[in-house]
């Protein structure tokens, strides 16, 4: 298992006031977590850094958020 004990999380710059967003822990060498902000304690999804900036380049590319 990932030891996320020095995660720092944030919300995505777009999330409700409702709170229906995600979490992103992007500070961690070997990982990036991410989270529903509604159950902190809840599941966590992990990627590689490589393949998280491959997601968030693609959205960028398609015009999303």
């Amino acid at each position: 298992m990932t030891d996320l004990t020095g995660a720092i999380w944030r919300k995505a710059s777009r999330s409700s006031d409702q709170g229906n967003c995600v979490e992103v822990a992007d500070n961690l060498a070997q990982v990036v977590g991410v989270r529903d902000s509604k159950d902190v304690a809840g599941p966590v999804l992990l990627f590689a850094p490589t393949q998280w900036r491959s997601f968030v380049e693609t959205l960028k590319v398609n015009g999303l958020p």
